[in-house]
């Protein structure tokens, strides 16, 4: 959408930037609305909701856009959006900056997570890539860049495989190759936030809370004097999707084996959430005004 002010807008206002994870273009619209000032597109959650694919390296670039079309068109939020390894060699970073430019992307994670072990999440990464493929595919990043944006997050899954300072050193070398920003996760202890936190002082620093991931939830004020800039929740919204549907579609089948099906007791308020994301009234209004006309 036309309009949509920057990621940078959006650390200036929130620091640290607090990023829901959009799965949907409902997601979006509610992350909005809850007063949010930007969100993120994670490939676990997306490929998740609309294609029912795990995030182990099955889905293509052209797939990921078309999922990520219409969230980014539900929202005039800045948005952060994976970008896996760049879905293939240099040329194919290159089509992704157009694209996701051309969706209004305002960060991009390129990681260097090998794709053929690829792991969802904060999960133990199988394999990462010499650091100098990830720097090539930054270089290209830039290169193929026309503005500002989208800024480009450079992961590094080599914390589990290497160690903690071959991860950081690892983001070193992709902040020298171009690259804004750096996330490292599965970081297991205050005291490696701390250390992340303090190295990579003055950069856009990303940090994921996962449910049921190993890095403690610390409070984001807290994590925003370490440094951190962005904190992703990814479990805030599909995870508790998820288990809404499951509980619903529990108490259906136990009304059709014969039992009894209550109605659900926060419907109000829901249906109020969802008819003012879609906008209803705006559209009734609309209707009225022009209908057979």
């Amino acid at each position: 959408m036309n309009g949509r002010p920057t990621l940078l807008d959006a650390v200036r206002r929130e620091t640290p930037l607090i990023l829901p994870l959009a799965h949907d273009a409902l997601s979006a619209r509610l992350i909005e609305r809850a007063g949010f000032h930007a969100f993120a597109i994670g490939g676990s959650a997306m490929l998740a909701s609309r294609y029912a694919l795990p995030d182990l390296g099955i889905a293509a670039l052209g797939e990921m856009v078309a999922g990520a079309r219409d969230v980014a068109a539900a929202s005039r939020l800045p948005f952060v959006m994976d970008g896996d390894d760049g879905y293939g060699d240099v040329k194919s970073v290159r089509q992704l900056m157009r694209l996701y430019a051309e969706l209004g992307v305002g960060g991009v994670v390129l990681e260097d997570q090998g794709r053929s072990g690829k792991q969802p999440g904060d999960s133990r990464s199988k394999g990462v890539v010499p650091t100098e493929e990830l720097e090539g595919k930054i270089r290209a990043a830039r290169a193929a860049r026309e503005g500002a944006e989208p800024l480009i997050i450079a992961r590094s899954d080599a914390r589990p495989i290497e160690g903690l300072d071959a991860a950081m050193r690892r983001c070193e070398r992709y902040l020298a190759a171009g690259a804004e920003g750096v996330f490292i996760p599965g970081l297991r202890d205050a005291a490696e936030i701390e250390r992340v936190g303090a190295a990579f002082r003055g950069v856009q620093l990303m940090l994921a809370l996962v449910d049921g991931g190993g890095t403690p939830w610390l409070p984001p004020a807290e994590l925003g004097r370490m440094g951190f800039t962005m904190i992703s929740y990814p479990g805030a919204t599909m995870l508790r999707a998820v288990a809404a549907i499951v509980d619903g579609l529990a108490e259906l089948r136990e009304a059709a084996r014969g039992g009894a099906m209550k109605p659900f007791d926060r419907h109000a308020a829901a249906r109020a959430a969802m008819d003012g994301a879609l906008d209803l009234a705006a559209w009734r209004e609309f209707e009225g005004k022009f209908a057979g006309t």
